[in-house]
């Protein structure tokens, strides 16, 4: 069966995604910086599907926590799929870029846009074996001037330039920038603190849309849940 690596599995849309392909039997890395909900989704990928799970908590933002992905990795041998989906909003409220502090934008842009690249370069070597994908989760705020997203906006804008550019530099790879759109998810409440978000819609109902650029397997590019979910099957 298929393996893929999860960064940010244990909430939102990483969650949705990762018991999704649980059960339609996927072997999965996954991991999440809260170790009390990544063992609670670890028992529920066991229990939605048959393949492996190897559940490791760590932040990405930290090489010794990629290196241990990695060696998860070499035990199956391959890698078809690699979401990088994990992220950090930064401060809530979100301020505006003139009181923006700027250890904390480090910060920001450590997990939204080196770590990817970083965990990509690690997996390389079995994605190309694979000829497999690589999905970065991004948002319209990384193409949208919106007011007070100067930094996660940023970081995403920086994390889609290097998918731009790898996927030309990987032509034998899928190489996606995936927009999920809104979703009612502690990070969007988080980005809107206070506000009533129940009417964002649920990650689950946006994991069909990724699953259909696997399926599809499209040229490498830019694709919009919306978009997808929108088109004929």
């Amino acid at each position: 069966m298929p393996t893929a690596l999860i960064t940010g599995a244990s909430k939102g849309f990483g969650r949705a995604l990762a018991l999704d392909l649980a059960a339609d039997g996927w072997d999965l890395v996954v991991d999440a910086r809260g170790v009390a909900a990544l063992a609670e989704l670890e028992v529920a990928l066991h229990a939605a599907g048959t393949g492996t799970v190897r559940a490791i908590a760590g932040d990405v933002a930290d090489p010794a926590h990629r290196d241990g992905l990695v060696a998860a990795l070499g035990a199956s041998g391959r890698l078809d799929l690699l979401v990088n989906n994990a992220s950090v909003l930064g401060p809530s409220p979100q301020p505006t870029l003139d009181r923006y502090p700027l250890d904390v934008l480090e910060g920001v842009y450590r997990v939204n846009v080196v770590a990817p690249l970083a965990l990509t370069q690690l997996t390389l070597p079995w994605l190309r074996a694979a000829r497999g994908t690589i999905v970065n989760v991004t948002s319209d705020a990384a193409v949208e001037g919106y007011e007070g997203w100067g930094g996660y906006g940023s970081s995403k804008a920086a994390l889609e330039q290097l998918t731009n550019v790898l996927a030309r530099e990987e032509p034998d790879l899928r190489v996606y920038r995936f927009d999920p759109g809104d979703m009612r998810t502690e990070m969007h409440q988080d980005a809107f603190p206070g506000e009533d978000i129940s009417d964002r819609p649920e990650p689950e109902t946006v994991v069909p849309a990724l699953r259909r650029l696997l399926r599809d397997r499209p040229p490498s590019g830019r694709y919009r849940a919306a978009d997808l979910l929108a088109a004929r099957p």
